[in-house]
């Protein structure tokens, strides 16, 4: 591919990924992903180009640009470079006309920067959000240890008790130790997380929005196995690759239960006030991983928002109903926007008398209400918060 025709295809992708962002459809990399599948010309240094183009447009972009064109020309208007392939060549994209508006540029749309503002993140917060994420592990210790585990590069020790962090786009998933089940890729936040958790060896566990089970196999690993581990999820796809990921990584895993959205009660019965521990792993807005995602700036409106707010505090409620007199319920959310987090945690306090919250132990993050907010800048991490519950 010339250069100009990688700012073409950068273009069409970009058409895309608007398109999706707007019908609540694929997530950017499965679309660059589909669109090279199709496209075997294009060779890997075409693909990394392309991709990087796609990206440093949506990262640049904060409301959803009109078109992939608008997008582009935002970028040339940072780079004379991209600027110049703008020449009407084969395969390249048109001569700008006279007249023709790049996309506005800006760390995300007004409403939601303003959303930032209200939850304390100035501009340099709010920057690192949208900055390149390292690729972070947690070696399993239920088959290796950091210390002794042989792995192709070398990687950077973390504050977690198993974690390494390496370069972005390292090809960690082509290595023998993924795919035997010797480490797993994970956010050095999220692990710090589980590793803060009040749970115990025996204790019964319920992850409660469990999705592909990152969080389920972490705990199984850091209570070897010794806790009765049930990992429930409305998403049938995302539960069924549990199974596999659990066989791979020799975590035991005791029940997976599939909820019907509305009726979860249904399934869950048998774990109702039985649970010492409740994950609460709440869908969200995933502000806190724009770093692999940016595009979510331009999924996300208020509706969206209010509609995950009482998708959370349903959620909550569900876990009241499954932990036993004492036990205690963790909530996470991806997000540094408060109204996912510390409004969420103060409207269940509210909503439920006798139940406190409970202080949490973390080497980074700082309190953010009755909980821990952690954020790229300051700690290094993926942007999240966390609040431990515990019951009358």
């Amino acid at each position: 591919m010339t250069p100009a025709a990688r700012v073409q295809a950068a273009i069409e992708l970009l058409d895309t990924v608007i398109a999706s962002a707007r019908s609540k459809g694929a997530p950017a990399d499965r679309i660059i992903a589909d669109y090279f599948r199709t496209r075997r010309y294009a060779g890997s240094k075409d693909r990394r180009a392309v991709r990087d183009l796609v990206y440093r447009a949506i990262r640049l972009c904060g409301p959803v640009p009109a078109s992939g064109r608008a997008a582009m020309l935002a970028v040339a208007g940072q780079d004379e470079a991209v600027a110049a392939l703008f020449d009407g060549s084969p395969h390249g994209p048109a001569v700008r006309g006279e007249g023709e508006e790049a996309a506005n540029t800006g760390l995300a749309p007004k409403w939601l920067a303003a959303a930032l503002r209200a939850s304390d993140l100035g501009g340099r917060e709010i920057a690192a959000l949208l900055g390149r994420a390292p690729l972070d592990i947690r070696v399993n210790a239920l088959k290796a240890d950091r210390a002794g585990i042989d792995l192709p590069e070398a990687g950077e020790i973390l504050a977690s008790a198993q974690g390494l962090r390496f370069a972005s786009g390292t090809p960690v998933e082509q290595w023998p130790a993924y795919e035997q089940g010797l480490v797993e890729i994970q956010d050095l936040g999220s692990q710090l997380i589980v590793e803060a958790l009040p749970v115990s060896p025996g204790d019964t566990i319920i992850d409660l929005c469990a999705g592909g089970g990152g969080k389920t196999l972490a705990l199984a690993a850091r209570l070897g196995n010794a806790a009765s581990l049930v990992a429930a999820d409305t998403d049938k796809r995302r539960l069924g690759n549990l199974a596999p990921r659990a066989g791979r990584a020799g975590a035991a895993v005791d029940h997976t239960v599939l909820l019907d959205p509305g009726r979860e009660m249904l399934a869950l019965a048998p774990f109702a006030g039985k649970a010492d521990h409740v994950l609460v792993d709440a869908p969200c807005s995933g502000s806190g991983t724009w770093r692999r995602s940016p595009e979510g700036r331009w999924r996300l409106d208020p509706a969206e928002l209010a509609r995950l707010n009482a998708l959370q505090d349903h959620v909550l409620d569900l876990a009241a109903q499954l932990v036993r007199s004492g036990g205690s319920v963790a909530f996470v959310t991806c997000s540094v926007l408060d109204a996912e987090g510390p409004d969420r945690i103060a409207a269940f306090l509210a909503r439920h008398p006798g139940w406190r919250a409970e202080a949490l132990s973390l080497p980074v993050g700082q309190p953010r209400g009755a909980g821990i907010r952690l954020e790229p800048l300051r700690d290094g991490t993926d942007g999240f918060f966390v609040a431990c519950l515990r019951s009358p």
